[in-house]
């Protein structure tokens, strides 16, 4: 009975065009930016504060992540437990985050309660106490956390690769001590947040079945006073890649090793970023890759890797990440560069390339799939200066592009003298 079934495989239907809706523009009385995309059946809303506060900013580390953390810790008006118990009683979930570039809040609502919602920001973001208390304890758990961290040779790896790629000085690669916890006091999250946390620093982005009332109210409770000239950028730290290339950190008792390999390169404002999208695909991009194939499936080394692209402000990087058990480490580093000097030297195969133009198409659709998904979208190429076009050069790189691409490519963007490479694990 079962040699007559036939499995079937099916049918895929490549993405033509990808319609992204358009954000809304418009500034608030004092020249606040807002983006409004309007999408979405169901009456909720998706509301993001967003500042120039990440880490690139702060003059200590830990900083603008404490600074953020401690926004809804308590205002000159609202202990924080009250203030915990108001965005219960209006069912509004409170997102708070501190990247490398930005840092925000993102409070997600019914849109019948846009007031409050406004109400209850502008409390969180301007009028924070920074309380002693509440202060002492949420470092307190912070170290916990941290030495905790200290102990997984995954942390450790990432860490020491972003120090090796941006080096030591620079914001985007300073490592965390123990000794840094205890120099955050009120006094420094006070100054900080009164030079970051400001309107002419600030943006907001919502989507969602927006209330008609939105942008009145967004002008009532943000849209008052004058904006000060925005404060000139800082660029006085120079990114500077360490000069050696292999870094082992020594962990003992570790059973597995940490492999991070890769470099800072170009960003999303670059023009061969798509081409480069694509590569990584290839490369340990999704769950198919050839990474993925030749270590995990062929060679049992591990049950993960992956390879991925990313965009900062003021660099990008690339990473290849995986965790092995000791023995095989070396193994799974010579292959991982099998894979890259194959890719440099040998045409990927058209049947292949298919395969990864299905895959990207579909998340394509996937980061436009709802109201959320769109605002996420739209913020991640905002913040670099570009638009939905962005994602159009994206879409035709992915339909149009060759074998030959995919190997200029790989020589010029994986050369393998550039990439540094970090192992974590027991000797």
């Amino acid at each position: 009975m079962m040699d007559k079934l036939k499995r079937v495989q099916p049918p895929v239907f490549p993405v033509e065009n990808v319609i992204i809706p358009e954000a809304k523009a418009l500034h608030l009385s004092n020249g606040i930016p807002v983006f409004m995309i309007e999408a979405g059946t169901e009456d909720i809303m998706r509301i993001e504060f967003t500042f120039r506060a990440g880490q690139v900013k702060e003059p200590l580390p830990l900083v603008a992540s404490t600074c953020n953390m401690m926004l809804s810790e308590g205002s000159h008006k609202h202990t924080s437990e009250e203030l915990n118990r108001l965005l219960d009683f209006y069912g509004i979930f409170l997102n708070q985050y501190a990247e490398k570039d930005n840092a925000g809040i993102t409070l997600f609502c019914l849109s019948k309660h846009i007031e409050k919602v406004l109400e209850f920001s502008h409390e969180i973001l301007f009028s924070p106490a920074f309380p002693e208390a509440e202060l002492e304890a949420l470092m307190k758990k912070r170290l916990r956390w941290y030495l905790v961290n200290r102990e997984k040779v995954q942390n450790l790896a990432i860490d020491n690769f972003f120090e090796s790629i941006f080096g030591k000085l620079h914001p985007y690669g300073y490592q965390i001590n123990e000794h840094d916890f205890e120099k955050i006091n009120p006094a420094i999250l006070t100054d900080f947040h009164s030079r970051y946390y400001s309107a002419v620093n600030m943006a907001v982005i919502i989507s969602g079945k927006i209330h008609p009332r939105t942008e009145e109210l967004l002008n009532s409770f943000y849209g008052t006073g004058s904006i000060a000239a925005r404060e000139a950028e800082n660029n006085s730290i120079e990114i500077r890649s360490a000069d050696q290339k292999k870094i082992h950190v020594s962990k003992s008792g570790a059973v597995q090793t940490a492999i991070r390999i890769g470099s800072k390169t170009i960003n999303k404002r670059h023009p061969d970023y798509p081409g480069l999208k694509v590569l990584d695909s290839v490369l340990g991009g999704y769950f198919g890759s050839r990474l993925m194939k030749n270590i995990r499936e062929e060679k049992g080394y591990t049950y993960g890797i992956s390879s991925s692209l990313s965009s900062l402000d003021q660099s990008g990087y690339k990473i290849i990440s995986t965790e092995v058990g000791q023995k095989y480490y070396q193994q799974t580093i010579d292959e991982i560069y099998k894979e890259i000097r194959i890719l440099q030297n040998t045409a990927v195969p058209e049947d292949e390339i298919k395969v990864v133009r299905n895959y990207m198409s579909g998340e394509i659709v996937r980061m436009f799939d709802g109201p959320f998904a769109l605002a996420e979208s739209f913020k991640s190429v905002w913040e670099f200066g570009l638009d939905n076009n962005y994602y159009n050069s994206l879409v035709k790189k992915i339909k149009t592009i060759e074998a030959d691409e995919i190997t200029a490519l790989a020589k010029t963007y994986y050369n393998l003298n550039d990439l540094y490479e970090v192992t974590v694990g027991s000797e």
